[in-house]
C-alpha cells in the first residue's frame, strides 16, 4: 500500500512538471535569444532613472510609480539588415503575441506610419508585466516591456503628465528616441 502511495506521488509530480513547461516561446526568450545579434539593441532602464523629486505627485501617481520596477527595451532596426530578415522577426515576435496570456490593452497607428499595440499579463487592476510593441515599415520594431508589481493600467496612464516634468538624462534614451524620428 505504501509503494502505491510512493508510486502515485511520483505520477503526479511529472505529470505536473510536464504539464507546467511552458513549450512555446516567450518574449523574454525572444529578448535573450536575439539581445546580441545585429540589427537588435537592447537596454534596461530601471525605474529610479525618472527623477520625480520635484514633482508634486497625487497619491496615484504615486502608487503608479511605486509599483513600477524597470523598462526592457529591445529594438530591430531595419536598415541594419534585409527585409526578409525583417519579416521573419516580425512574424516571430506576433507569434508570442497572439498568446492568449498577453491580453489586449489598446491598439493604434496606420499602415503608413506604423501600428502599435499595447498588451499586458495579470490582470488590469494587477498587471505584472505591460507590452508595448511598436513597428514600422521603413524603421523597424521596437518591444518595450514595462514590469513591476502589481501596476494598475488607470493608474500607469497618469503617469504620462509627470513624465513632462520629471528630470532624465536624454542621452541614455539615445537608442530608444532615434527609433521614432
Amino acid at each position: 500500500m505504501i509503494q502505491s502511495i510512493k508510486k502515485s506521488i511520483v505520477m503526479l509530480l511529472l505529470v505536473t512538471a510536464f504539464t507546467s513547461c511552458n513549450q512555446g516561446p516567450t518574449l523574454q526568450t525572444y529578448y535573450v535569444d536575439n539581445e546580441l545579434k545585429p540589427g537588435f539593441s537592447t537596454f534596461d532602464v530601471p525605474a529610479s532613472f525618472i527623477v520625480v523629486e520635484d514633482v508634486e505627485l497625487t497619491d496615484e501617481q504615486e502608487e503608479a510609480y511605486e509599483s513600477v520596477d524597470k523598462l526592457n527595451v529591445l529594438t530591430f532596426m531595419k536598415e541594419d539588415t534585409d527585409a526578409e530578415a525583417y519579416k521573419v522577426e516580425l512574424e516571430k515576435i506576433n507569434t508570442i503575441l497572439k498568446d492568449p496570456k498577453y491580453e489586449d490593452l489598446m491598439r493604434g497607428g496606420n499602415s503608413v506610419d506604423g501600428k502599435f499595440v499595447v498588451k499586458f499579463l495579470g490582470d488590469i487592476e494587477n498587471i505584472d508585466e505591460l507590452i508595448i510593441f511598436g513597428h514600422a515599415k521603413d524603421k523597424g520594431f521596437m518591444i518595450a516591456r514595462v514590469l513591476g508589481d502589481d501596476m494598475n493600467a488607470n493608474k500607469l496612464v497618469s503617469l504620462t503628465s509627470i513624465l513632462e516634468k520629471a528630470d532624465f538624462d536624454e542621452n541614455q534614451l539615445k537608442d530608444l528616441t532615434d527609433f521614432f524620428k
